[in-house]
């Protein structure tokens, strides 16, 4: 996996790649997308998008990997001016959800090939919840040492928060009220912001 990550950040035809296969993952979805494709809309070959992507699964799984850390950077610039970590928890949570559900390629993907996509978000979505986590819990580390909190070990809270967030993308429908982001924000405030001090 690090190899591969380590290809798509450096390398400039992995770059292209994975540039080529967002854009046809967004216009054609995964289902109608093939290697060959990717491979012709990076002007590369096949045996050279095989040697960086040994298959499709491992090149959707890196698309979506780089769209993740693309989006830590847009969260990171959405929050950064909040004064508490509670704040940009219930803020977080709530720029999560309007950015992958406007997302072309994620809130595309849910909308046109749920069944498709739902592995990699599930059963398949290891490395995409290890690397959400592994972000938030660095942010609640560094909340934890600003704001003298207890230093019990943040991962825990913050896997609990990715998952919460991750179920409602999946499945919004439910008890709880989600339509708007003054509803997301209330949920935050009220469920989420409280597991701080867990």
């Amino acid at each position: 996996m690090s190899t591969v990550l380590a290809a798509g950040t450096e390398d400039p035809t992995a770059r292209r790649i994975l540039d080529a296969a967002l854009e046809q993952f967004t216009v054609f979805g995964l289902r109608r997308s093939s290697m060959d494709d990717v491979a012709r809309r990076a002007g590369v070959s096949r045996v050279t998008v095989y040697r960086r992507f040994q298959n499709k699964d491992t090149l959707v799984e890196q698309t979506l990997l780089r769209e993740n850390r693309r989006f830590f950077q847009r969260l990171d610039a959405a929050v950064a001016a909040l004064p508490t970590m509670e704040e940009r928890v219930v803020e977080g949570f709530v720029v999560a959800l309007r950015h992958t559900r406007a997302h072309p390629l994620f809130g595309g993907l849910l909308r046109l090939e749920p069944e498709v996509v739902l592995p990699y978000l599930t059963v398949q979505g290891g490395s995409s919840l290890a690397a959400t986590v592994d972000y938030l819990t660095g942010h609640l580390r560094r909340a934890q040492q600003a704001e003298g909190r207890p230093g019990d070990d943040p991962r825990p809270v913050a896997e609990l928060m990715v998952r919460v967030a991750v179920s409602f993308l999946l499945n919004p429908a439910g008890c709880i009220e989600m339509e708007d982001e003054d509803q997301a924000r209330a949920f935050a405030r009220r469920y989420l912001a409280p597991l701080l001090n867990a």
